[in-house]
C-alpha cells in the first residue's frame, strides 16, 4: 500500500477534483484505491456522494459515527482511542473514508498534543498518530493498493497530522504567483515537520504504538490549467510554468537541480486540462468527466472532450505509478 497526500496551501487549484478523477481512473485500470477526506470543508465527500447520503452522514446531532470525526471523537473527548473507520463503497475497488465539516474541532487537540509529545505523553502520541492509524486500518479493510489523502489549503495542525502519515506528497500547482509563493512556505514547513517528528519518534517510550515515519517524500507536481484565468495572455501562463521546475526543486525536492522546462523535469507528473464545459455535467451525474455518457448530456463536441479526458487521466495514472515504482522514491 502506498499513501499519497495531495497538498497545496493555496486554495482553488483544483486539487480535490484531481484526487477524485485520478482515483476513479486508477480503479478502471485495475487498482484498489481508498480516498480519505481530511479537509474540514468536506469537498471530496460532497463530490462523491448524493445530498441525501450527506444528510445521513452529517445529521443534526454531533455524533457523526460514519465520518472521520466519528472515528477520532473518543480522542477528541479524552475518553478513548479510535473507533474503526467507516468505509463508504463508491464503486468496485473504490472506497472513501468520509470527511466532516466538524473536523476543525480536532485542530486544538492536535495543537495541544504537539508539545506534550516531547514529554513522552502517550495520549499525545495517540492523538498525533490518529489519522495515520485510521488510514492504515481503512487501507487494510479495503485491501487498498493506493491511498489518496485530500487535505485543506493551510499549514495548520490538522494538515500536519495528516501529512505525517503520508509516504508521498503530490503538489498541484496553478500557473501563478500564489503557487510560487505557496511552495516557498510549504517546502521549509514540511521539512520542519519531518525533522520534528523524527525527534519525537526517537523520544517515544511506546514501542508497541503504531506511529507514522513522516516520510512525506515529494513525489512531484502537476500543472493545473484549471487554476489559470483563461483571459490571461499565453505569455503570462508560460512565464509561470517556466519557473515551476526551479522553484519545486529548490523548495520541495531540495536536490540542487534546476531542469530547463517541465518537459525535462521528472518531477512534473503532467498538465491537467480544465474541461470546464463538462464539469457541471459530471457534478450532476456524480461521476468523473471521462465516464460521462450521452444520457448525461455528453453529446456532440462533448463526446470528443470526454475521450480526451479519459486519455489524459490514463497518462497521468501511468505516470504516477511509474514514479511510485521508481527506486529513487
Amino acid at each position: 500500500m502506498s499513501s499519497v497526500a495531495f497538498f497545496n496551501n493555496k486554495s482553488g487549484v483544483g486539487k480535490t477534483t484531481l484526487v477524485y478523477h485520478l482515483a476513479h481512473r486508477l480503479v478502471e485500470l485495475g487498482h484498489r484505491v481508498l480516498m480519505v477526506d481530511l479537509d474540514p470543508q468536506g469537498s471530496l465527500t460532497a463530490m462523491c456522494l448524493a445530498e441525501s447520503r450527506l444528510e445521513e452522514l452529517w445529521p443534526d446531532s454531533d455524533t457523526h459515527p460514519s465520518t472521520v470525526l466519528g472515528c477520532v471523537r473518543p480522542i477528541l473527548r479524552g475518553h478513548g482511542d479510535l473507533t474503526p473507520p467507516h468505509l463508504e463503497a463508491l464503486t468496485e475497488g473504490l472506497a472513501l473514508i468520509p470527511g466532516d465539516l466538524g473536523l476543525s474541532a480536532f485542530e486544538d487537540k492536535l495543537s495541544d498534543a504537539w508539545p506534550r509529545s516531547l514529554d513522552g505523553d502517550e495520549a499525545a502520541y495517540r492523538t498525533l498518530s490518529a489519522f495515520y492509524r485510521m488510514t492504515l486500518a481503512g487501507s487494510e479493510a479495503h485491501d487498498a493498493d493506493l491511498v489518496f489523502v485530500d487535505v485543506g489549503p493551510n499549514l495548520g495542525a490538522i494538515n500536519r497530522a495528516a501529512l505525517l502519515g503520508a509516504e508521498h506528497v503530490i503538489t498541484p500547482l496553478a500557473p501563478d504567483l500564489f503557487s510560487m509563493q505557496g511552495m516557498r512556505s510549504m517546502g521549509p514547513t514540511l521539512k520542519g515537520w519531518r525533522e520534528s517528528w523524527e525527534d519525537r519518534l526517537r523520544r517515544s517510550p511506546y514501542p508497541d504504538l503504531v506511529l507514522p515515519t513522516a516520510r512525506m517524500n515529494p513525489l512531484g507536481y502537476l500543472v493545473m490549467q484549471a487554476g489559470m484565468r483563461l483571459s490571461r495572455p499565453v505569455k503570462a501562463y508560460e512565464r509561470w510554468v517556466s519557473r515551476m521546475p526551479g522553484e519545486y526543486h529548490r523548495q520541495m525536492a531540495r536536490d540542487g537541480i534546476v531542469p530547463a522546462s517541465i518537459a525535462e523535469d521528472p518531477y512534473c507528473l503532467g498538465v491537467v486540462k480544465p474541461y470546464l464545459s463538462l464539469m457541471p455535467l459530471a457534478q450532476d451525474a456524480k461521476k468523473p468527466i471521462f465516464q460521462l455518457r450521452p444520457a448525461d448530456g455528453a453529446i456532440g463536441a462533448h463526446t470528443q472532450a470526454v475521450s480526451r479526458c479519459r486519455s489524459d487521466f490514463r497518462a497521468l495514472a501511468e505516470r504516477l505509478l511509474e514514479r511510485l515504482g521508481s527506486p529513487h522514491v
